[in-house]
């Protein structure tokens, strides 16, 4: 057995023996996370969204024995933390102020992805053997930390403590399927208030007069993308200033992941005006991004929730996670849950500050998390409303 290696990108893994790995139940249907795929990481590499000067420098940690691939983590050089979703940058602008230098980092993750999947792919003492093996190539080149995001619970509950690893625990918002049989009978399940108020969202959406299509597989064509391509530039320059993905990536998801997407478009006569884009895992249906070049009232919650719903439900999906912050989601449908990352910090005094913190913070996101949960949309259980 080779020890765990850097390789210069995914490329230098041959897709079989990586989605053996991470996505071993694609011989009977689709995976639990399209994301770990190595169709999805190469596409990114790829088009150029990750790569030479964006930030997001792929060095997969790989180990081998007898020749074949055993374990495997999705490791990524940072010279900045956008596109991560598990915000640092307060870490980084306390470690700088102090005389320190937090960038180059390690990231174990999936770029521009808030979504949690499986980081470390192997057995479980193949999966310590990779944390481990990050730690010892970040001490080694005496980088500030080293960050793995959105990982399972069962991963960061395994790993957490290991060498002084620090466990976070964050928040987003997700729609369960308690079992629906249609949307209406989800609104059912909902307060009378919150159901009249997404009935009258709905129908604000339609009186638009535009008409909605969901898409996926050889019935998305490239002129759908072109506009989801123009939508797409407009939210991610207003959002981040300069959008993470190349034109390429929408072309490389086409050609090798068309299959694994949701396309809900709105059209303006034979003209698309706006739309949200979905990846779509075995029992979960994930939104990724929206965009519109015109404005239409509820256009946005209809594309983005009550049609990944109402296609969820259709589909018999259990979820629908529709990406990271967003309180107004709660109203919708989509309650509050945990989400995992761990990290490393090579400073001790800074370890322990960082710490300190996130021990605060688990309280507070726990807190939270029972408050809104409370809140939430749902009839209580005795039926009232």
């Amino acid at each position: 057995m080779t020890g765990p290696q850097l390789l210069d990108g995914f490329d230098g893994i041959a897709a079989p023996d990586w989605d053996a790995l991470a996505a071993p139940e694609q011989a009977t249907g689709r995976p639990v996370d399209p994301f770990t795929t190595h169709r999805f990481l190469s596409a990114l590499e790829t088009s150029g969204s990750t790569g030479a000067g964006t930030g997001w420098q792929a060095r997969p940690l790989a180990v081998r024995q007898d020749g074949k691939l055993i374990a495997a983590t999705p490791l990524y050089v940072k010279t900045h933390s956008q596109g991560e979703y598990i915000f640092d940058h307060g870490w980084a602008d306390a470690l700088e102020r102090a005389g320190g230098r937090y960038y180059p980092k390690l990231q174990i993750a999936v770029p521009f992805t808030p979504a949690t999947g499986r980081r470390f792919l192997g057995s479980a003492d193949q999966c310590e053997r990779l944390w481990r093996a990050a730690i010892g190539i970040t001490s080694g080149n005496r980088l500030s930390s080293l960050h793995a995001t959105f990982c399972t619970a069962g991963e960061a509950a395994a790993l957490a403590g290991i060498d002084g690893t620090l466990h976070r625990i964050t928040q987003q918002f997700h729609w369960e399927n308690r079992g629906y049989a249609s949307f209406d009978e989800f609104l059912n399940d909902l307060s009378s208030r919150k159901r009249k108020m997404i009935r009258k969202e709905r129908d604000t959406a339609r009186a638009s007069g535009l008409t909605i299509r969901a898409l996926t597989g050889d019935a998305i064509e490239p002129v759908h993308w072109d506009a989801f391509w123009a939508f797409y530039q407009d939210t991610g320059a207003r959002k981040w200033g300069t959008p993470y993905l190349t034109r390429k990536a929408f072309t490389r998801f086409h050609e090798t992941m068309r299959d694994d997407i949701l396309l809900v478009l709105a059209f303006n006569a034979s003209r698309p005006v706006a739309g949200a884009l979905n990846f779509i895992g075995r029992d979960t249906l994930y939104g990724r991004y929206w965009g519109c070049t015109e404005d239409h009232p509820c256009l946005h919650f209809e594309l983005c929730y009550y049609q990944a719903i109402d296609w969820a439900i259709t589909r018999g999906l259990q979820r629908v996670e529709a990406g990271a912050q967003g309180e107004h989601k709660l109203a919708r449908g989509y309650l509050p849950v945990e989400t995992h990352s761990l990290h490393w910090i090579a400073e001790q005094s800074f370890r322990t500050a960082v710490d300190r913190y996130l021990q605060a913070e688990r309280r507070a996101v726990g807190q939270e998390i029972e408050v809104l949960t409370g809140y939430g949309p749902f009839r209580k259980v005795d039926g009232q409303e």
